[in-house]
């Protein structure tokens, strides 16, 4: 039997909409990040998950060993560690330049066990003194991107053997945290961002403005990487995330 052309029509309208109505296929964004970032990476990926029913996967680790991953050609999808990582990356045609994006910046902290006393920190002469007075001192050497900042201002400032002698280093921030939550070590160092969300520890302090090197993150995504990869790329870097990047220890580049 065939149908009037009125029906097929009217079929055919029903199908589109329906078909029209469905939500987009959901998909896993595979993210490699570095640990500086990773309380706001979680914090955003769940508003991002709940908005789009999409699911970021993360792995969290030293920028340095995410750099590795990616080199190593494990995939992913978007990957976050320091600018000049990612530009390497992008000579070796790891990641999609176009894509580059700066995030946030992080400073350098002291870490205290939890109900410990202010460090005093407020003036170089200061930091120095507390330094020099901390029984041990714990971070991650490196080629962790805080460690590598930290040894440089302990250079300048003429303690590199009085910190060498006193150091209990991680070989990782989980390291770190629990050097200082089990009462291993006095004080760590770590960029800000990472000591916040650490149960059992507080900030003592941050480094004074004439010696702090900020960890700078930026993100790139695959050659590969979907439409849904570089949204969330750019949920990250958009003012509408200013308010986490801020909550959790960072702060936006100023161009």
């Amino acid at each position: 039997m065939r149908l009037p052309a009125y029906a097929i029509r009217s079929a055919v309208v029903t199908l589109t909409l329906l078909f029209g109505a469905l939500p987009a296929r959901a998909e896993d964004i595979k993210v490699f990040s570095s640990v500086a970032m990773r309380a706001v990476v979680e914090d955003i990926a769940q508003r991002f998950e709940k908005e789009t029913k999409h699911h970021v996967v993360t792995t969290f680790g030293l920028a340095a060993a995410m750099k590795g991953k990616v080199e190593a050609g494990e995939a992913f999808d978007l990957v976050i560690i320091t600018p000049a990582q990612i530009d390497d990356l992008i000579k070796q045609g790891k990641v999609a330049a176009a894509s580059r994006a700066v995030i946030a910046r992080t400073g350098l902290g002291l870490m205290v066990k939890a109900g410990s006393a202010t460090l005093d920190v407020g003036t170089v002469d200061a930091f120095k003194r507390t330094l020099l007075a901390a029984k041990s001192i714990t971070y991650v050497p490196p080629p962790g991107a805080s460690g590598i900042a930290f040894q440089a201002i302990v250079k300048q400032l003429g303690l590199t053997q009085a910190v060498e002698a006193k150091t209990k280093a991680g070989a990782s921030g989980d390291d770190v945290n629990a050097n200082i939550t089990s009462g291993a070590a006095e004080i760590a160092v770590l960029p800000v961002s990472e000591i916040l969300p650490v149960k059992g520890a507080s900030l003592g302090g941050v480094f004074p403005a004439d010696v702090q090197t900020y960890i700078v993150m930026a993100g790139a995504t695959s050659n590969t990487a979907s439409a849904a990869a570089r949204s969330f790329l750019t949920r990250l870097t958009s003012s509408a995330s200013d308010a986490v990047i801020t909550a959790k220890g960072m702060e936006r580049v100023k161009p």
